[in-house]
């Protein structure tokens, strides 16, 4: 007879399940290539979007060189993140995250508030967004802190990076 850890059978029962089901996402209007309305209605965290940005649930520094000078190897195929809050207004910085394909249909990067239409889900990730909406909007938070290429975005006394 085969016994299950607690841990196991959660984890059995992720994967049986279509998880984030009952979840609803936001509804969201994009207008003039930009989503200008906040996902919760309210204004994100910089501080909070600077750690989705650095860890694995926004895992944006697979992809993007960040000004987050503590955290090694970042990613080189995606744009340079230094001074993007000077080029893309909030609400562009929102649609690219949300769904990236809508500004360029062969880009690579995941669409993190999407769960419709998408290609090699995991059974345990279907049907639920990569980001909530509280933390897509710390992230766009943070994002449109970086206005120039030396800043880094948080108040946190780290140095600007090299």
């Amino acid at each position: 007879m085969i016994q299950f850890s607690a841990q196991a059978a959660a984890f059995a029962l992720a994967w049986a399940l279509p998880a984030g089901a009952g979840e609803a996402l936001a509804p969201y209007a994009v207008r003039s290539s930009a989503i200008e309305d906040s996902l919760t209605g309210e204004p994100g965290d910089p501080a909070r979007g600077r750690a989705v940005a650095a860890g694995r649930d926004g895992n944006c520094l697979a992809c993007h060189p960040a000004p987050i000078p503590e955290e090694q190897f970042h990613g080189d195929i995606g744009p340079d993140l230094r001074g993007v809050g000077s080029r893309l207004s909030p609400g562009e910085l929102r649609l690219r995250i949300v769904d990236p394909k809508r500004i360029d249909a062969t880009t690579i990067m995941p669409s993190y508030y999407k769960v419709e239409g998408l290609e090699r889900v995991a059974r345990a990730f279907a049907g639920r967004p990569i980001l909530d909406a509280a933390r897509i909007e710390d992230l766009v938070a943070w994002l449109a802190t970086l206005k120039d290429d030396t800043e880094d975005g948080a108040d946190d006394g780290a140095p600007p990076p090299r």
